[in-house]
């Protein structure tokens, strides 16, 4: 049970050993879980992500008052489980829906205690003086399996038919049970909890961005020019497609992680080798020390400083008609970029456009190497499409910033957290 919990936050495929089991799994989940800007499975990312905000904003309605402090994490947590559930299994759940409310809470309670660092967590012959807590674990994932089986596995897997198109990564657990004999049920199940269990870590990531915006209004209004510009003052919504042209929002984004992203998940030694002159013996556990990467003086310019700015460089429209030739997106992205910067053929070899700073070899908060984050391009998508729109229509401040408490090295806040005042912005920025 104890690396079934580890699975909830998403971790269990990283901190597998590189086993054929688990290269399988990987493999299984690359396509729904690391979808291409080109594939059907980010257009459906996209067209999820909006329908959900629209879902979204119809209950915030219902509960904001205009300027006064309140929970919000609870329901950008159900957003965010809705989005994963439907993108993954084509189901959603109506955000009354008490079981519902129940397991997206358990999740959140999951993903906050594993950010803790206990040190069981690393040595598991430690589990009998953890006892309480890990009773405590137990029965939250128990109720979070049972619910996942009775409202959507145990109905999918009786209507599912051998013939039927692959709808999701449901179905592709479904028919890798049926039809591969090295896969159990118990492995899918894992899978789909694991991934389910994805969202938790971006609606932590969603609340943290909120809490920066409030404590640094410049922020959220920069973030709402992009959104005016690229909507034409409110005549749409934010989609995917619109990163490219938002390069400040999805720099903000980054600036989060930077400030927020714990020590990568450990690595272990396959031979013996010499790293920075010491040597390591081949079975020694290796860590990358991200937070030393995010935050030291040797690579970033005043880095207690909350500064999205950090991740932006300018370029001509040459440059990057260049840089985007091989992308599978380039020419939507071209015409976008064109239309919301004015460009024109004058001035496309010297007007200075912004755009997000790629391949920054000390920034890594999805880690590197075989065991990447495999679910890096949805914490990206979800959370730039939640951001986007919650600002599109709201600005959201703090009425007690000392309430808005953040841990360092840490993307979890606890389910309990501060509140927000959200306002329906009146005008337009220009």
């Amino acid at each position: 049970m104890f690396y079934a919990i580890w699975a909830y936050a998403s971790a269990a495929l990283a901190l597998c050993d590189w086993s054929t089991l688990q290269q399988k799994r990987r493999n299984l989940a690359r396509k729904h879980c690391s979808p291409s800007d080109a594939s059907s499975y980010y257009q459906k990312m996209s067209d999820v992500g909006v329908m959900e905000m629209h879902r979204f904003m119809d209950q915030l309605d219902e509960v904001v008052c205009p300027g006064k402090d309140f929970k919000v994490k609870p329901l950008i947590m159900q957003a965010c489980a809705n989005m994963f559930s439907e993108y993954m299994c084509s189901v959603r759940f109506d955000y009354n829906d008490q079981d519902f409310m129940t397991i997206v809470r358990n999740f959140d309670e999951i993903f906050w205690e594993i950010n803790q660092g206990y040190a069981v967590d690393f040595l598991p012959w430690l589990a009998p003086f953890y006892h309480k807590h890990m009773s405590k674990l137990t029965r939250w994932s128990a109720e979070i399996r049972d619910f996942i089986l009775e409202r959507i596995v145990n109905e999918r897997e009786q209507t599912l038919g051998d013939d039927d198109t692959e709808r999701d990564f449901a179905d592709a657990l479904l028919k890798s049970l049926r039809l591969d004999p090295s896969v159990t049920r118990d492995t899918i199940m894992y899978m789909l909890e694991d991934f389910l269990g994805g969202h938790s870590a971006i609606g932590n990531l969603v609340m943290l961005a909120l809490g920066y915006i409030a404590k640094h209004p410049e922020v959220g209004h920069r973030i709402q020019r992009e959104i005016d510009r690229i909507t034409e003052r409110g005549k749409r919504n934010v989609t995917l497609y619109d990163t490219e042209s938002m390069p400040y929002t999805v720099a903000t984004i980054f600036e989060v992680l930077r400030y927020s992203s714990s020590p990568i998940v450990p690595h272990v030694a396959t031979e013996d080798t010499c790293i920075a002159g010491y040597g390591v013996t081949k079975g020694t556990v290796v860590f990358i020390n991200n937070y030393e990467l995010n935050t030291s003086e040797r690579y970033w310019t005043e880095p207690k400083r909350f500064n999205p700015s950090r991740f932006i460089e300018t370029a001509t429209l040459a440059q990057i008609r260049t840089d985007l030739r091989d992308s599978p997106t380039a020419k939507q992205d071209l015409t976008n970029i064109i239309k919301t910067n004015g460009v024109s053929s004058e001035n496309e070899r010297t007007l200075q456009i912004e755009r997000v700073r790629k391949n920054i070899p000390h920034f890594l908060p999805f880690s590197i190497g075989k065991r990447t984050c495999i679910g890096q391009n949805l914490v990206r998508g979800f959370s730039f499409i939640i951001i986007a729109n919650i600002l599109q229509k709201y600005d959201v401040h703090s009425n007690d910033l000392s309430q808005i408490k953040m841990y360092p090295a840490c993307v979890a806040v606890p389910p309990d957290t501060y509140p927000l005042a959200f306002t329906q912005r009146s005008t337009m920025a220009a």
